[in-house]
């Protein structure tokens, strides 16, 4: 397993190397944001594998240049832009650094080499999200699909030290008191998946906001996709 774990790494590096390093560069966020849902959905995920495949390299891990730190922004950026696109949602925010970051990931294809630093600079890190999970309806169960966010965001975070949030939060279908601890189960659920893919308890803080804060406001009794979601967040 380990075996054909390294081939199909090598063999999405192999490719990633051959596209030339201004592709991410010539479609711009705003004609991504012109697509339709499919339409981005795969230019977004070609984005994502690209950035997966070299952040798991070791020869970019090693390099003397940032490229690493852009594959894991990338990464990060792109899986929340696929989380929103799951719910057919184009969040302008995430595409655009998600393109950008791709962008400086593949420059250092052709940069000449540079002394890494010792602290990872924050422009690399994620600047506040650095990922959303989406639930069905009066589910706390993560979904399958939600799990390259959990590892994105675990690995980003890690790059830059930082503390991470798990916020839950709820549509405005059902009861104040119900939402609440609907939010924290789902909430507890994601910080399990962070916690068994690395990330230390202590630097995790979960908590509810039930309805309270929807990321899309609605009427009460209102099932919205879009508010049923956990937020990780990096803690400055």
């Amino acid at each position: 397993m380990r075996l054909k774990t390294k081939l199909l790494t090598a063999t999405l590096v192999a490719a990633v190397a051959a596209i030339p390093a201004a592709a991410s560069a010539q479609t711009s966020a705003s004609d991504l944001m012109a697509m339709s849902v499919n339409e981005l959905n795969g230019e977004i995920g070609q984005r994502y594998n690209a950035a997966l495949a070299l952040s798991l390299d070791n020869g970019t891990v090693a390099a003397d240049n940032p490229r690493y730190v852009w594959a894991l922004q990338a990464k990060a950026q792109c899986g929340i832009a696929l989380g929103f696109l799951k719910s057919n949602t184009k969040d302008p925010v995430s595409i655009g650094k998600c393109v950008d970051a791709a962008a400086r990931m593949n420059t250092q294809l052709t940069s000449a080499p540079v002394t890494p630093p010792v602290v990872v600079a924050p422009s690399a890190c994620p600047e506040e999200i650095a990922g959303i999970v989406f639930f069905e309806w009066d589910s706390a169960e993560v979904p399958e699909s939600a799990m390259p966010t959990i590892q994105s965001a675990v690995q980003s975070i890690a790059a830059c030290g930082k503390k991470i949030s798990v916020a839950g939060h709820t549509d405005r279908s059902g009861s104040d008191g119900y939402n609440d601890a609907l939010a924290l189960r789902r909430a507890e659920a994601v910080a399990r998946l962070l916690k068994a893919q690395g990330a230390s308890s202590e630097n995790l803080e979960v908590s509810s906001y039930g309805e309270r804060e929807p990321k899309v406001p609605t009427a009460d009794g209102e099932r919205s996709p879009q508010n049923r979601r956990v937020e990780i967040t990096v803690k400055n």
